[in-house]
């Protein structure tokens, strides 16, 4: 009989687009789920647009790894921003966004049953990329702040494992991890023979002074460490399609040929676009997040009065992941939270936390007027939910 394969029936379906469908059969509803910015690219990235058309080149096939005037931009950026200690810049590859880097990472060193240890909560897509690389998600928990449980990390270490994934600043809690904890990660990995897959997709998005540190600061020959970023948030870019990964040496063969199968190469002209906006630099993002941090606090002061929900504080990204007290499963409240109040959440459970009810809140999508208008119907809605 004609069926998906059963590799392909083992990945949840993607919650965001649930979600979406929810939020169109209850029109007026107010999104807290999607995580996005509010602004869109630097100038500098149009402007780069504008001279695309100059090089009749440009419409054929470019390097599997990314044109030379953005490798060498992005090269430029890691030595000076994450001190990352490059030996070529074919150690680097632009890839269609992160999502795309991480997927080209667990094609690259998976075999069938071999595992992956992911920090719950995860990052849904990651899990999903495990499994549709027949590989084996190992689920460890973060404490109640959100923050590594080495000990815990350590001891889910199998002879299958392959890699340790780490998110900082994270998605969906907003913690960020100390550079002592992804340093301590790294040791293992070499320790064990692994890699230490690190997404920082949020690499710009820190508040009350915590810093971000790149892992693959501390690997000095490059050898354990996959560091992923993107474009997408940072300069507003989400739909222009444009990452990067920073890898080991001897994994640059296995990437060309992957990258070469799934894509060739990634969108020319949203290359010459990523150019321009790396001209800019981090400059771009930061002069938001001031507007992003005030936010971030109209998010915890509306739920500091709520009882019956743990908050813990968020120092990165632009996601807040609460514990809501009640006996609901969290999709059931997610839905009644757009049924009856209007506004939407992403549930817990997405993202691996499958013991209690949790919900994630985004806040970068909105102005701050309709983000005050969301949160209202939010604390109506969990202020009215029962408790155990």
């Amino acid at each position: 009989m004609s069926r998906p394969s059963a590799r392909v029936e083992a990945v949840q379906a993607p919650i965001i687009p649930i979600i979406g469908d929810l939020i169109r059969q209850h029109p007026g509803t107010l999104s807290l789920g999607q995580g996005v910015v509010s602004y869109g690219p630097p100038p500098e990235a149009l402007a780069q647009v504008a001279t695309f058309h100059q090089n009749p080149g440009v419409h054929l096939y470019q390097s599997v790894q990314g044109i030379p005037s953005l490798v060498d931009a992005i090269a430029q950026k890691l030595e000076a921003e994450n001190q990352l200690p490059l030996a070529s810049q074919d150690q680097i590859m632009v890839t269609a966004g992160g999502n795309m880097a991480f997927m080209n990472a667990v094609l690259a060193i998976l075999d069938p049953g071999d595992e992956v240890i992911l920090q719950t909560p995860y990052y849904f897509n990651h899990e999903m990329a495990i499994r549709l690389a027949n590989g084996r998600p190992v689920c460890v928990p973060t404490d109640q702040q959100y923050q590594l449980q080495l000990d815990q990390i350590e001891a889910a270490i199998t002879e299958r494992t392959r890699a340790i994934v780490t998110v900082s600043p994270n998605n969906p809690s907003g913690a960020v991890y100390s550079a002592d904890d992804l340093q301590a990660v790294n040791q293992l990995c070499v320790e064990h023979d692994l890699y230490h897959i690190s997404d920082e997709t949020y690499e710009y998005f820190t508040y009350d002074g915590v810093e971000h540190i790149s892992p693959g600061h501390f690997d000095t020959q490059q050898t354990h460490t996959i560091s992923i970023f993107t474009l997408s948030k940072a300069y507003g870019f989400a739909s222009w399609r444009i990452g990067y990964m920073v890898i080991p040496s001897h994994l640059q063969e296995s990437l060309q040929k992957i990258q070469d199968t799934l894509l060739i190469c990634p969108p020319v002209v949203s290359q010459y676009a990523a150019v321009g906006a790396l001209q800019v630099g981090r400059r771009y993002c930061h002069q938001h997040l001031a507007t992003l941090t005030d936010k971030r606090n109209l998010v915890q002061e509306a739920l500091l009065p709520l009882e019956k929900v743990f908050a813990p504080t968020s120092s990165g990204a632009f996601y807040v992941l609460i514990k809501v007290d009640s006996d609901l499963p969290d999709r059931v409240l997610v839905e009644q939270l757009i049924r009856e109040y209007g506004v939407a959440v992403i549930p817990g459970s997405a993202f691996g936390m499958e013991s209690g009810c949790y919900l994630r809140i985004a806040y970068g999508a909105l102005d701050k007027a309709t983000l005050t208008e969301g949160l209202n119907r939010l604390v109506k809605g969990l202020s009215g939910i029962g408790a155990n």
